[in-house]
């Protein structure tokens, strides 16, 4: 069934994997209806530049599930510092790829950034051997998140240490099926593609 969620991914026209597991089925609205909803046409109308840039921010946002000043704050703060670092989109991917959250979800403990979100929120992780409830929060290179022993009980993880070991984890983690935690060996990075041009997005925040 077609939800506001898969309408999100037919106007970005990409893939954001705001649906969990059916983002990897063929049931994906955006597999089976490729345009835009509210038409049948599969061209898509030109945009301005400004909607191409709008377009691309929105893609990221969504992809990523940050709310518009969170995003904003990322964006501005990697635009301070360009000229001073390598790569300036590299930076700000690494900057939110880095975040609980998405690390959370990364790791294969929730099927969509929008749950794993949720599941920080209610302090079911530890990080360092304490609990953070911060999505936010920036883990970095040695750092271990972990399970809370509490958590394990809850009706949300009583599978999940059988879903973990067959999950494939990113290669900036090693993975302790048993104990459910995994350890940061090296500054966490994006695995796969993202869906949005990040120098298109530096220029909607530098107008």
């Amino acid at each position: 069934m077609t939800t506001e969620k898969c309408k999100i991914c037919r106007r970005q026209g990409a893939k954001l994997f705001l649906k969990g597991e059916r983002c990897f089925s063929q049931k994906c609205s955006i597999i089976r209806k490729p345009y835009p909803p509210g038409i049948k046409s599969k061209k898509r109308k030109n945009l301005s530049e400004y909607g191409k840039e709008l377009r691309e921010t929105q893609k990221l946002k969504k992809y990523y599930n940050l709310k518009g000043k969170q995003f904003g704050n990322y964006v501005k703060e990697v635009l301070e510092k360009r000229g001073k670092v390598e790569d300036a989109s590299l930076f700000l991917i690494k900057k939110i790829v880095s975040r609980l959250d998405n690390v959370v979800f990364c790791l294969g403990f929730a099927n969509s950034r929008a749950k794993a979100r949720q599941l920080v929120n209610h302090n079911h992780f530890l990080v360092n051997g304490k609990k953070v409830n911060i999505p936010s929060y920036r883990v970095k290179k040695g750092d271990i998140i972990k399970l809370a022993e509490n958590s394990r009980k809850k009706p949300v993880f009583t599978e999940i240490s059988a879903i973990l070991k067959k999950r494939k984890h990113p290669l900036w983690v090693e993975f302790d099926g048993e104990k459910t935690e995994a350890k940061i060996v090296s500054d966490p990075v994006e695995d796969a593609d993202v869906p949005a041009e990040i120098s298109t997005i530096f220029e909607f925040y530098s107008r």
